[in-house]
């Protein structure tokens, strides 16, 4: 008893030092915090806003026309055997491909509300459907970033098949748990019975086509504003950390990190700000290729889209909240999903290399060095993964003895 109590104590002491420490800044620099916060106003506004919104009202109304339950039945053989998820989890995955973060959990906590997927079932889920959007790949980072379309192919190869890598080995997460029930089997065609799941689902939704469009705008607005608050938080603390030396400390970490694995040290601050924010580490990388190798810039862009940012994971972390899946699955997932994407990108870029050396004049100085990866470079990324798959293993490790030491005292009470 005493030691829970204890860890709370500790743990309310912590974040109210946070809260007050972040206050204290923002009093300090008022009025880079209230630029930073512009900055972040200004992104969700003409970014996110505009391009999340007519998914998330789509996603909506499919799933009050009983889409998700079409696609349950439809895709019940494939999604389990592979992903160890029902059927129901394909309408996550393609919503959460087309649209991005953080849409793949927003409906993994609605199924889960729904009484769809069971507790680990959703974070297997949500572990691989936390992927970003064609249109931030193609659009932001290819094109609005690096200047060049065909990067983009290289970072939607690296960051999808990553992720299904992650959902595969998600599988065998928590494998003792019980699954949720099968649909019923019913004679015919299963394209029939799919169509039969979708239309019973939506007679007992009972809502009008106008109930469901306005719960639709309404349920998408108060997501979008949420996502918008994060955006703008995350903007000051990136850029007040920085004001008040922070930065200094992580910087030698990351700086040290950098040179042991041979990746040049002008990517310390893309790899800081992609921490917290994906879209600023990615535009801090992009910055880099007319003095470095775009490879390794390319790379460390695909690791930080696979981590997804402290931004993104605060978003996921709220919608959660309402439900008991739990975040810690899906924080080792997006750095076993950063570290896999990255691996990918070493490997498929000589594929692509005629396409993209016309980008950056230091291609021409670097030339035999990124097109021939030496054994070394790709040993050392391989030794970091090993590193870090442990790592995730030995944390798993911990925290089911200790849900398991937990169980055992609530059993010995009980008697």
């Amino acid at each position: 008893m005493i030691q829970p109590l204890l860890r709370s104590q500790l743990k309310t002491i912590l974040l109210a030092f946070v809260a007050f420490f972040i206050a204290t800044i923002l009093l300090m620099y008022p009025e880079q915090a209230f630029q930073s916060s512009l900055r972040g106003l200004t992104i969700w506004w003409d970014v996110v806003f505009p391009s999340l919104l007519p998914f998330f009202i789509t996603a909506e109304m499919l799933m009050g026309f009983g889409a998700v339950h079409f696609l349950s039945v439809l895709l019940e053989p494939l999604m389990r055997p592979i992903f160890r998820v029902p059927g129901a989890g394909a309408f996550v995955m393609a919503v959460g491909l087309i649209s991005g973060n953080p849409m793949g959990a927003k409906l993994t906590s609605r199924l889960r509300e729904q009484g769809m997927v069971t507790r680990e079932e959703g974070e297997r889920l949500i572990s691989f459907t936390s992927t970003a959007g064609p249109l931030f790949l193609f659009g932001a980072v290819s094109v609005g970033f690096f200047e060049k379309p065909s990067i983009g192919i290289i970072l939607a190869i690296a960051h999808y098949s990553s992720s299904i890598l992650v959902g595969m080995a998600m599988r065998f997460y928590r494998q003792d748990a019980p699954p949720s029930p099968s649909p019923p089997k019913r004679e015919g065609w299963l394209l029939i019975r799919a169509l039969s799941a979708m239309h019973r689902a939506r007679i007992r939704d009972g809502r009008s086509l106008g109930q469901l469009l306005g719960q639709s705008v309404t349920s998408a607005i108060q997501t979008l504003l949420l996502i918008g608050g994060f955006i703008m938080m995350f903007s000051v603390l990136v850029q007040l950390i920085h004001f008040v030396g922070v930065t200094l400390i992580l910087e030698n970490i990351i700086s040290s990190m950098l040179s042991f694995i041979h990746f040049p040290i002008e990517l310390t601050d893309s790899i800081l700000a992609g921490i917290f924010e994906i879209t600023l580490g990615s535009q801090l990388a992009s910055a880099t290729v007319s003095s470095i190798p775009i490879v390794y810039a390319l790379t460390i862009v695909s690791i930080l889209i696979g981590w997804n940012g402290f931004s993104i994971h605060a978003q996921v972390a709220s919608m959660i909240s309402k439900t008991d899946i739990r975040y810690l699955p899906y924080l080792l997932a997006r750095l076993f999903h950063g570290v896999l994407a990255g691996i990918i990108t070493i490997i498929i870029y000589p594929l692509f290399d005629n396409r993209v050396t016309t980008l950056s004049p230091a291609m021409a100085i670097y030339q035999n060095q990124t097109n021939q990866l030496s054994q070394l470079f790709l040993f050392d990324i391989l030794q970091w993964f090993t590193y870090i798959t442990l790592l995730m293993w030995m944390i798993y490790q911990i925290q089911a003895r200790h849900q398991k030491r937990i169980r055992s005292i609530k059993t010995i009470k009980i008697r």
